[in-house]
């Protein structure tokens, strides 16, 4: 203890008076439940409400066009209705779960409006207004809850923790599984909102099977005074019903127990009914299950107990599968008192928070008192009395600082805390006890733990976390969002694996990636801190990914190039591909890495792939008679333009081809097997990506798909051209430049872009197949060793039992294709089949090229640029290739508005938000929402014009581009 110089014990230096917003907030907490002014969507939205409570404002990280760095966006207004609005000030936010954004919006008065995200993160559309909603005090809302999706596999899979093994120094992730719990909304895609309002009224507001919204509602409870309106309530789900809590103002707890019962019919086996035909009928049944007060004197080991006699959160977490007792863990209530002197508190100046916790135990047997069991029974009455629901009192927790915010991660695995000053803590959600952030490299639960932290907290109003837990969003004092994302000390990481803390940094990045997989949700504040170590590590974000492959084991060989092989519908394929794309992207007219360029090129190609598939096949045979998109000419204009892009890039490989075959350096590599390991790091300093797109089993299957598609496309559009000749025969009413001339135009614009000069596409389509019969023939010979133990099990296996050394044969392919997948060194045994290609394969291409035609020939389409001059004269010219349409687009004001935020302007994504057809006004200029823009990815910046079609069936193609080529969500540039 330190002493001061007479000897008195020196006093600590008390925390700064709480300032009038925080004070403000408080207020807000313990009056109304209901009272998030900010929610982090899994999609990556940040949702918040402006200070005066007027209108939302729409937020998201996104990459910047210049360099690829990750910050957050300016603010865009979501203007629900126009102000003032008729009803209260906005006081709530709620995100569904649901795979497409669905924000609830919640006022003062219990009014509820409901917004969809379609396709851009900053736009909204209606899904429920609430101008028909009553504006009454005692509607306000004080709990809500959106159901969970119901998953076919019935579990939520959890990676994690990590825990690292003492025999071999090396990280083990297992995979924990969390068992689904209903109620669902019948529809698995969509999901339904469970409202409390302080009279005691339950309702729940639905989506009918013809996407109508509807609304029922129960009364939960007779409000006969002031003392019985509910001020918070809280929802989860537990055994299929909902378990609901209330907090009254007479400090009571009530447990309540509803079912939600949808009205389905029981199917009847001698008639077949398709799902989603029959109207949905649902009704709500209650059970009052226990009833206490929530305010028991003395509970908490503080001088202060009694004085904090008022709740500003109540929280109910479903129950939990024990990973360590293999036991379901009850559902546990969550109640938060706090204390925050004021500035007469003169005496005691510390800010507590009290969380108190109660563990809700259903069906517990009652034990009757021994004396009644000596009298007999009635006739014919049971001698067993019924099951009572129990609340179990736990130990309090007490902290000395001011708690804003409550949510769960990893499936109510863990309590995320946000407090006053801008910290966090993190609790585990069955001991309760604090999951420590100091570096532990035992057993990794958080990224924490692996030396990643927070930095620079500032004063919080209210923080919300991501659904990664690798970063949160935060009103501050003076109103305004701050995005804070988990960071590693730049200093510290280390261009080898000379970091002790490397391993511990690698394993919980692969745990990050996992879990965001896991859970469908955006992994975009991942890839925000991961990028400092690909700068630094060019080889981290390789391992990082070999092993999150390993992990999910992905599927990631097609060597076998079966055309049954649905690899465009592989969606964890598709993510090791849009991780690998962003760290390739180094900015707007710059050149891209090798990885990016190799990766985004078989992007494209997928995307092209799934668009004719789309163009030529409508989803189902009710919507083809109605829906035909090859019989619009703008279908097929984008149609020719995606298979230029495709006779381009073609072109482009073999020329790349060629140039190689010409260098006498390369050449040298190949025929000596033992600098053969040097041939990936040469075509890196060339940045030459056209033979890995040849050796990836996945790129090449890409390219053998599409090269597929062009006879058909041929046919159709010869086809096409008889029926819709104009040269009409005499007294024809038909005249130029009729719906039936744009289409006939169109498909003469496909037949002129499927055919080109430079190349043959038939001896492509050999090459391809030559190349994927020599890789087949060389995993035949290199992994014969498998093949010969395959067949000694053979005889040992029982009959429908999986045959392990085919497994084992598999799994070499797939550690053979990985490293080429993430352009990455090909293994030695290829040097064979790879120098086979270039002295005899691209002899019989070579005949049919036009050399000369092919050196001269650019192709800006393709976005492989590398010379500097042409680069910054596109920059200049502000031309972008449209990601959709594949074409140029010349949009300057994109160019200027990144140099305007480079400089500290307001970018274009800034703009204000509005809906069609109305008029925002914004430094004095007016403008519309339904004119022509851009759409920007917000992980890779590609760009894409604005579509607005009126015909269904360039809609439909059109409706097929809610994410970009690479995964990533679009926002709105207007």
């Amino acid at each position: 203890m330190d002493d001061d110089l007479f000897g008195d014990e020196v006093l600590p230096i008390p925390p700064r008076p709480p300032s009038k917003q925080l004070q403000q907030r408080l207020d807000e907490m313990r009056s109304r439940g209901c009272c998030r002014t900010i929610a982090y969507s899994k999609h990556g939205i940040i949702a918040s409400i402006s200070p005066d409570g007027t209108h939302v404002n729409l937020q998201c990280p996104h990459a910047r066009p210049d360099d690829g760095q990750w910050e957050l966006n300016e603010p865009i207004q979501c203007s629900i209705l126009p102000a003032p609005l008729p009803g209260g000030p906005i006081v709530h936010l709620a995100w569904a779960p649901t795979m497409a954004p669905e924000l609830a919006v919640i006022d003062a008065f219990g009014r509820i409006c409901l917004l969809g995200f379609p396709v851009h993160l900053n736009k909204a559309a209606f899904s429920r207004k609430w101008d028909a909603d009553a504006q009454d005090d005692l509607h306000s809302v004080v709990g809500c809850y959106w159901l969970p999706l119901h998953l076919p596999r019935g579990v939520n899979i959890i990676c994690g923790p990590v825990v690292k093994d003492d025999a071999n120094a090396k990280y083990q992730f297992n995979n924990t599984y969390n068992q689904t719990i209903g109620p669902w909304h019948p529809n698995p895609q969509k999901s339904a909102l469970v409202c409390v309002t302080a009279s005691g009224l339950l309702k729940l507001f639905f989506s009918q099977n013809n996407n109508q919204l509807q609304e029922i509602h129960l009364e939960m409870e007779s409000v006969a005074s002031s003392d019985d309106l509910i001020t918070h309530a809280s929802i989860c789900s537990e055994r299929g019903k909902l378990l609901i809590v209330l907090a009254t103002a007479a400090k009571q707890l009530k447990v309540i127990l509803a079912e939600i019962s949808w009205g389905m019919p029981q199917p009847q086996q001698d008639k077949q009914i398709p799902p989603g035909s029959l109207p949905l009928r649902p009704s709500l049944k209650i059970e009052h299950v226990h009833t206490t007060s929530w305010l028991q004197q003395g509970s908490a080991d503080s001088h202060l107990d009694t004085s904090m006699d008022q709740i500003s959160h109540l929280e109910v977490l479903p129950p939990v599968l024990d990973i360590r007792t293999k036991v379901m863990t009850p559902a546990m209530i969550l109640a938060v008192r706090l204390h925050l002197p004021t500035a007469r508190s003169h005496y005691n100046l510390e800010h507590q928070s009290i969380i108190d916790r109660w563990t809700v135990a259903l069906d517990q047997p009652q034990q009757l008192h021994p004396a009644f069991e000596q009298r007999g029974s009635r006739a014919g009455a049971s001698s067993s009395p019924g099951t009572i629901a129990m609340l179990n009192k736990g130990e309090s927790i007490v902290i000395n600082k001011i708690i804003v915010s409550i949510e769960t991660s990893l499936y109510g695995r863990v309590i995320c805390i946000g407090f006053s000053d801008g910290t966090v803590q993190y609790r585990d959600r069955i001991t309760m006890a604090e999951i420590y952030q100091e570096e532990n490299d035992r057993q990794i639960t958080i990224m924490q733990q692996a030396g990643l932290h927070f930095t620079d907290e500032k004063p919080s109003l209210h923080t919300s976390f991501s659904s990664n837990n690798c970063s949160y969003a935060q009103i501050c004092e003076n109103g305004k969002v701050r995005w804070s994302s988990l960071q590693y000390p730049a200093a510290e990481i280390s261009a080898t694996k000379a970091d002790p803390q490397h391993d511990a940094v690698f394993a919980s990045f692969v745990m990050a990636f996992a879990n965001s997989v896991h859970q469908n949700s955006n992994c975009d504040d991942i890839l925000a801190i991961a990028r400092p170590f690909a700068e630094k590590q060019p080889r981290f974000i390789i391992g990082l990914l070999k092993a999150v492959v390993n992990t999910l084991g992905v599927n990631i060989d097609y060597s076998e190039g079966n055309p049954q092989d649905q690899l465009p519908r592989n969606g964890y394929l598709h993510f090791i591909m849009s991780v690998l794309n962003h760290f390739g992207f180094q900015g707007d007219f710059r050149p891209r890495s090798f990885s990016g360029r190799f990766i985004g090129l078989g992007l494209s190609l997928r995307n092209i792939i799934i668009l004719i598939t789309m163009a030529t096949n409508a989803p189902n045979e009710r919507m083809r008679e109605k829906i035909n998109p090859l019989d619009d000419p703008e279908v097929v204009v984008v149609l020719s333009s995606n298979m230029k892009w495709v006779i381009d890039l073609m072109s482009w490989i073999t020329d790349g081809l060629l140039s190689l075959r010409d260098d006498p350096k390369f050449m040298e590599l190949l025929d000596n097997p033992q600098r053969f390991s040097e041939m990936t790091e040469y075509l890196k300093a060339k940045n030459n990506v056209s033979l890995h797109l040849l050796l990836c089993s996945s790129t090449r299957w890409l390219l053998a798909t599409v090269v597929r598609r062009f006879p058909y496309l041929q046919s159709i559009s010869q086809k096409a051209m008889q029926v819709l000749d104009p040269r009409q025969p005499a007294g024809s009413t038909e005249s130029p430049g009729t719906g039936v001339q744009s289409l006939y135009q169109a498909y003469a614009r496909l037949q002129h872009s499927i055919s080109t000069d430079l190349i043959k596409i038939e001896e492509f389509e050999k090459l391809l197949a030559s190349v994927s019969a020599d890789v087949r023939q060389m995993y035949q010979g290199t992994l014969a060793h498998l093949q010969q133990k395959q067949q000694q099990q053979q005889g040992q296996q029982k009959p429908g039992q999986p045959n392990p050394a085919e497994h084992a044969l598999k799994k070499a392919q797939a550690q053979c294709e990985l490293p080429i997948l993430l352009a990455d060194q090909p293994p030695a045994s290829f040097q064979g089949l790879v120098k086979k290609l270039f002295e005899t394969d691209l002899k019989t291409i070579m005949g049919s090229t036009n050399r000369s035609e092919l050196f001269f020939t650019d192709f800006p389409l393709l976005d492989v640029e590398d010379n500097v001059h042409r680069l910054a004269r596109r920059k200049t010219d502000g031309r972008y290739v449209d990601i959709f349409r594949r074409i140029e687009q010349k949009a300057p004001q994109l160019v200027n508005d990144a140099a305007a935020a480079n400089n500290g302007g307001s970018p274009a994504v800034s703009k204000l938000l509005q809906q069609p057809g109305q008029e925002v006004q914004q430094n004095g200029e007016t403008s519309r929402a339904d004119q022509p823009g851009f759409r920007r990815c917000t992980r890779c910046c590609s760009v894409m014009e604005e579509l607005h079609a009126t015909r269904p069936g360039f809609n439909f193609v059109v409706s097929l581009q809610r994410k970009c080529v690479c995964g990533g969500s679009w926002a709105a540039l207007s």
